[in-house]
């Protein structure tokens, strides 16, 4: 059995035992993603680069968990939606190397309309 299996099993045992599934439609898991998103920039807003360097270092046990939650609502959205969340992560990958060639976008942040 896969980590993310494993993962996903333990996300809702966790929902389910305490009868969370009927307010987990697609539309609150995806708000509560976005607002555990918001969450780990808030690390690091009107940080500049030396200020998040420093930052990062005595924070590092909060940013995780931020982004722990943010996993965690992937992983229940993918296992409801019946979405193969690795499976579309191989496949966005191989999307993304033809949209973003390495001869025309190494070294560079140019979208791949522009290149």
């Amino acid at each position: 059995m896969s980590d993310i299996k494993k993962l996903t099993e333990k996300i809702i045992k966790f929902r389910n035992e305490r009868d969370w599934k009927q307010f987990h439609n697609p539309k609150d898991v995806a708000l509560s993603l976005i607002l555990e998103a918001g969450e780990v920039m808030e690390h690091f807003q009107w940080k500049n680069k030396e200020e998040i360097e420093k930052y990062i270092v005595h924070n590092k046990t909060e940013i995780g968990e931020e982004l722990a939650d943010v996993l965690y609502w992937v992983l229940l959205m993918s296992h409801d939606l019946k979405i193969d969340i690795l499976d579309a992560l191989d496949k966005k990958i191989k999307k993304n190397e033809k949209k973003y060639p390495l001869r025309k976008a190494r070294g560079k942040h140019t979208k791949y309309n522009k290149l």
